[in-house]
């Protein structure tokens, strides 16, 4: 398959120097964001003079106003986001994989809804992850009151539980601008790599509302899980031209030229390891792996070009691997 087609189309970049996760020098293995300003650089701006002469702005309050130029100077075709994109906290899938090992996991675990211990089928979050967004929400807490980082603009949420509630639990309670409170919306296609794990199938739209009833569904959002499959697993090209159609919604609806409530620079997107990897690839960010509870912020220059994108290919979906070994061992139930 190729991807191209349409009369227009964003070509999105990464904007470096900005953040010490867009240097090859950071060691994605040990960073932890909530130890330095989220990677925000210690540096100077080409526009410190003119909006703090007296040097009594926090560097958040800088960038922000660096921002705000590069989108006042960018022309109608170009804009510059913002997003702040944060992995869920750690799962009972996450548990699951790391007591049965990746291969047994991927050849027969990941298919079943569980164990006699746990269900992961869309899994819940764990204990621990409950406190990976707790921490989260205790970082926001302190950026907002001491560096007055810029808070999100928009929320957006993948459907699995284990993000709706990462997000709630990260969000909720925080100092937000009475224009832009935490109301997340549920986008279908922030999901994780559709297909054959049960923990990337998501619950209806009942459960859902029933359980966030403060979210809100994003256009044509289905009650039951119309891209899930049980035989094939979508790859990473395919995630990653569905991420791009991802960002080409989010920049079209939240247009920093826009006057609407929903316009801004800064975003907010809780969603998982693939698919985060996939949005960094899209914007020509370097790989940065992110653990479960983890954030990463990019500054994402997005210019509408006429004519259709360039074609690209796109890997048909794989069955599921065969196992090589028995992949239950005399204790299937050690996962707790």
């Amino acid at each position: 398959m190729t991807e191209a087609h349409r009369a227009n189309h964003i070509n999105y970049t990464t904007v470096t120097g900005f953040f010490l996760q867009d240097d090859p020098a950071t060691n994605a293995s040990v960073f932890d964001y909530t130890a330095v300003n989220l990677g925000l650089i210690n540096r100077t701006y080409d526009t410190d003079d003119e909006f703090d002469p007296e040097r009594e702005k926090t560097q958040w309050q800088r960038f922000a106003h660096q921002v705000f130029r590069l989108n006042r100077q960018s022309g109608s075709h170009v804009q510059y986001k913002v997003l702040y994109m944060g992995r869920h906290g750690e799962g009972d899938h996450n548990v699951a994989e790391a007591f049965y090992g990746t291969p047994a996991w991927d050849c027969y675990w990941s298919e079943l809804d569980g164990n006699a211990t746990v269900t992961w089928s869309d899994a819940h979050l764990t204990a621990k992850g409950i406190q990976q967004a707790q921490k989260a929400n205790a970082f926001w807490a302190h950026e907002i009151e001491t560096q007055k980082i810029p808070t999100p603009e928009s929320y957006y949420t993948s459907p699995l539980d284990r993000c709706l509630a990462t997000a709630n639990l990260t969000f909720s309670g925080l100092k937000l601008p009475s224009r832009h409170p935490f109301i997340p919306e549920v986008k279908e296609l922030l999901r994780e790599a559709i297909g054959v794990h049960t923990c990337d199938r998501r619950s209806s739209k009942t459960y859902i509302h029933r359980t966030y009833p403060g979210y809100v569904f994003e256009p044509g959002f289905a009650e039951t899980d119309p891209l899930w499959t049980a035989g094939e697993r979508e790859t990473d090209s395919a995630q990653e031209a569905r991420l791009r159609r991802l960002l080409d919604d989010v920049f079209a609806h939240d247009d920093v030229f826009a006057h609407d409530a929903r316009s801004g620079t800064y975003v907010s997107l809780t969603s998982h390891s693939g698919s985060i990897a996939a949005i960094l690839r899209a914007v020509g960010h370097r790989p940065f792996g992110l653990v479960t509870g983890a954030v990463i912020p990019v500054l994402v220059r997005a210019e509408t070009i006429p004519g259709p994108a360039p074609s690209t290919s796109i890997a048909p979906s794989t069955t599921p691997p065969t196992c090589t070994v028995n992949p239950t061992p005399s204790s299937s139930s050690g996962v707790k």
